[in-house]
């Protein structure tokens, strides 16, 4: 991946904001195990590391170990049976760990990255990425969600300075992880509608270059959705550029919405939910790419049903959304909404841009159609049923999931359009 030519084409935006980022190399080849050493030295990654995995990711990047020893690293392990959740006290773990090394390296994808990319920005430690699945869209990010008292949030983060993944791997990875890596990146659509209604409601910061670089790798990935469940390199290594490409977005534009929006908050209330109660809350991207089925199929609905509104102040009833939230989460879910988002957003704005709302949802989203289509064909959930989410659970997390977050979504302002989201699914 030219990193170079991104920052390139990145000079002199029209958005007024100088955009950089933190990652040095991005190699994604076939068969490039063997080579890790040498990639690491050439990007001056030091010498002294501690490598963490977990029994899975471990034996998935076999050779690994043995190139990097050949190439002179000095390595400590910490190997976890079976890393699920990214927990604080792992955090504090890896960077006790890490006291005595000068670089950490994470092989695997999702909580595996985020635990090491929170202790290497914590620690002032070098970081890279080994993936062995395309299984999530934060390898590149700077930014990792971590569940602290059963309360899932973003905590600040190292970008790693390299990435590499093999495809060979990522091609022999499980089907379900590369399906929801796909389900990860579809869910890009709805995250750049809301980054745009926010920006036309409160005059939130948006960059039509940025939104460009993501619009673009998640087109790609839909051309590919056949190959997805193939043992294809080429497609598993596409999912992985594209994947690596929203994260280096939310790293240009200081913020995560150029890859995530309603559907990655409805994730997150199903995770907080089902974690406080000790129930393994699927794959992330699994989530994500059914909570992307559900919203697209509503946001069309109301772009295409709803020809006019009537807004009025937000009636928000804070006694049933705290009803919707476990008791160990309403100190947090106050400090969210203290002030709250829709305190940014005048009624009779709203009812002004109405039209250009519904506009931007027909010109960013795919059809419900072609988005089922491309789901089934790269082997994605796409029910509630498939992610274990009964139906009293989905309609709280579609209609209460806005309040985990100061975010402006489309979905936050039903009750100021008088509508309910569960309406039009």
């Amino acid at each position: 991946m030219d990193l170079t030519k991104i920052l390139k084409d990145m000079e002199n935006c029209p958005c007024g904001r100088v955009h950089t980022f933190d990652t040095k190399v991005v190699e994604i080849g076939s068969g490039i195990t063997a080579k890790t050493g040498e990639i690491l030295i050439n990007a001056g990654f030091p010498k002294k590391i501690l490598l963490v995995a977990d029994d899975n990711t471990w034996a998935a990047a076999d050779g690994l170990y043995p190139a990097l020893i050949e190439a002179g690293f000095h390595v400590k392990k910490l190997i976890y049976e079976n890393m699920k959740y990214a927990r604080v006290e792992q955090v504090v773990e890896v960077e006790a760990l890490a006291a005595d090394v000068d670089g950490i390296i994470s092989v695997g994808t999702g909580s595996l990255n985020d635990i090491c990319r929170v202790a290497s920005f914590r620690t002032k430690k070098m970081f890279c990425i080994f993936a062995t699945a395309p299984s999530m869209d934060g390898f590149a990010s700077d930014t990792a969600p971590i569940i602290e008292n059963n309360f899932k949030s973003s905590w600040q983060a190292a970008q790693p300075a390299v990435i590499i993944a093999d495809t060979k791997i990522l091609a022999a990875a499980p089907t379900e992880l590369k399906s929801s890596g796909f389900g990860d990146m579809v869910a890009k659509y709805i995250g750049l509608v809301d980054w745009k209604i926010s920006t036309l409601l409160t005059g939130e910061y948006y960059c039509e270059n940025i939104a460009a670089l993501t619009k673009t790798a998640t087109d790609r990935i839909m051309a590919l959705a056949e190959k997805v469940t193939e043992n294809s390199e080429e497609a598993a290594g596409a999912i992985m550029e594209s994947l690596v490409m929203t994260g280096l977005a939310m790293k240009l534009a200081g913020c995560s919405r150029p890859a995530s929006g309603a559907e990655h908050v409805v994730s997150h209330y199903l995770e907080c939910y089902k974690v406080i109660r000790g129930i393994w809350p699927e794959y992330h991207g699994k989530k994500v790419g059914v909570a992307t089925v559900l919203l697209n199929r509503a946001y069309w609905n109301i772009a295409n049903n709803v020809e006019s509104v009537d807004a009025i102040a937000d009636p928000t009833d804070w006694d049933e959304v705290y009803s919707k939230y476990d008791a160990v989460l309403h100190d947090d879910i106050k400090k969210l909404n203290t002030p709250t988002i829709t305190d940014l957003v005048d009624p009779a704005d709203l009812k002004s841009k109405w039209q250009q709302i519904r506009q931007i949802i027909r010109e960013t989203l795919p059809t419900d159609e072609v988005l089922m289509q491309k789901m089934l064909a790269a082997g994605a959930a796409t029910t509630p049923e498939e992610v274990h989410v009964p139906e009293d659970l989905l309609v709280d997390s579609l209609r209460f999931h806005p309040y985990m977050r100061y975010r402006m979504l489309l979905t936050r302002l039903m009750p100021m359009l008088q509508l309910d989201i569960v309406d039009f699914i």
